[in-house]
């Protein structure tokens, strides 16, 4: 298996101002919006830089990790797992369902395909 770096270094950038948002952003659309989004798009360069999956493998093994996430906030699966209270898991997994994210999530991953097929066209015009 091939390791791409510059997919994992992608994923590293968006982690960092992933963690930023969480700690110092409070308000009420880049951290519950654009921090969804970045946050797919995390995912996204994650798996394509350490899996073997194109674009549309990656998107929907990022989608589905989404809509996952959010079935488990609409189900409360934190609460259940006794995992409620823990201040690191409602930041990591959200404690509360909304539509809204879904779609976030569906920005993220296409915006993350664009970037994607550019780079590539890019590289591959410059080599």
């Amino acid at each position: 298996m091939r390791i791409r770096l510059r997919h994992l270094a992608a994923a590293a950038i968006l982690f960092a101002v992933e963690v930023v948002i969480a700690l110092f952003v409070r308000d009420g659309f880049v951290r519950p919006y654009l921090g969804d989004v970045l946050a797919t798009a995390m995912v996204y360069f994650a798996v394509r830089g350490v899996t073997p999956l194109g674009r549309a493998g990656a998107a929907a093994c990022a989608l589905a990790l989404g809509v996952v996430i959010e079935l488990g906030q609409a189900l409360n699966v934190l609460d259940h797992a006794g995992l409620g209270g823990s201040r690191v898991a409602r930041v990591v997994f959200g404690g509360v369902f909304d539509l809204k994210d879904l779609a976030c999530y569906v920005v993220g991953v296409g915006l993350a395909m664009l970037v994607d097929r550019r780079r590539r066209s890019n590289s591959s015009a410059a080599g």
